[in-house]
């Protein structure tokens, strides 16, 4: 198949996305991998509190062990089951396998949707309705949200922006991207959003999760290690096509960009913070323990809720860009895999 009509089920998907964002009535397929991800965990569990019962192994290390099947079992059958359908479509006919193709990648895509919540959050702030705006930001973040004043919900919504423009969009673009040029695009896609997914549900530092979603929180950093990387670089340009402060960006990012218990959040969080003038970080509570976390940027502007606003705007530029390069990229790549293979 021409590579190059799969890098435009790419960018259609990309179109797509930005302009029906995530719809409640459209059946979703993480909406599978999450249940798939339920449904195995209480097997797992199960098998792993009999290895430690009957047969004497560790409690952590079984729960290590099952958590580890877990993330194989569902990374791997997202890859398959997207794979398979696509082949399916594509033995009916060529549209019908373009159509399901452009349908995977749409719905791997976040900036709609992540924009959206944002905006959720921005709305009531804007109009001084703080229960409101603390309701809308327990829906986005882990973190306890009850007692959070103005600019705590500020800040929330703003990290939580710029670590998904990782995520939610930078990263699955780049997968779509490298996944076409092995014509895998969607399959690459979902075994990321499984891996996500995942994390999301099970890679929690807390009693339950520790061990169970160690495995998960861990392939999800390395599959975002070297996106939230590029954030770093791709975040400051999406600055300056928005006007911000993008020397600042850098120059944040590069400052404190270690500044996490992530290897990968404090890159997108930094360069968003020092684009806008703000610090990001400090003070938050999970599951009633409270937890400091290192500021992230200098601080000299208030924390406002344009600033939410602001960081979708940077959102939005820096997934064009990482989609219109990327692209670009890509073509490269493709033409000197053909030169080197005549």
């Amino acid at each position: 198949m021409d590579f190059r009509i799969l890098l435009l089920d790419v960018a259609a998907a990309y179109i797509i996305d930005l302009a029906a964002g995530d719809p409640h009535w459209l059946p979703h397929p993480v909406r599978a991998v999450g249940w798939l991800i339920s449904r195995l965990e209480g097997i797992l569990r199960s098998i792993a509190e009999a290895a430690s019962s009957k047969y004497g192994i560790d409690k952590g290390k079984a729960e290590r062990l099952a958590g580890g099947c877990l993330a194989l079992i569902v990374a791997s059958s997202a890859f398959f089951a997207v794979l398979l359908l696509l082949e399916a479509a594509g033995a009916l006919h060529p549209a019908l396998f373009h159509v399901l193709n452009i349908y995977f990648l749409y719905s791997a895509l976040a900036a709609r949707c992540l924009a959206d919540e944002g905006m959720k959050v921005y709305g009531p702030l804007a109009e001084n309705d703080l229960p409101e705006a603390r309701r809308r930001i327990a829906m986005l973040v882990g973190r306890e949200t009850d007692r959070l004043d103005r600019d705590g919900v500020t800040r929330a919504a703003v990290e939580t922006i710029a670590e998904n423009t990782v995520d939610g969009v930078i990263s699955p673009i780049l997968f779509a991207l490298l996944g076409s040029l092995c014509g895998l695009a969607a399959p690459a896609v979902y075994a990321f959003k499984a891996v996500s997914t995942l994390d999301s549900m099970v890679g929690y530092m807390n009693e339950k999760y520790i061990n169970f979603g160690r495995a998960s929180a861990k392939l999800d950093d390395v599959l975002n290690y070297l996106p939230a990387r590029l954030s770093g670089l791709i975040i400051p340009a999406g600055a300056f096509l928005c006007g911000m402060d993008w020397k600042g960006s850098f120059r944040i990012m590069l400052r404190d960009r270690r500044k996490h218990k992530s290897p990968n959040c404090a890159y997108p969080e930094a360069a968003v913070a020092g684009a806008l003038g703000i610090r990001l970080g400090g003070s938050n509570t999970y599951f009633g323990r409270v937890v400091e976390k290192p500021p992230i940027g200098d601080g000299w502007k208030r924390l406002e809720p344009a600033h939410i606003k602001d960081t979708v705007r940077i959102m939005y530029a820096s997934s064009a860009l990482t989609l219109i390069i990327g692209m670009a990229l890509a073509i490269v790549i493709s033409n000197l895999r053909t030169h080197i293979a005549k």
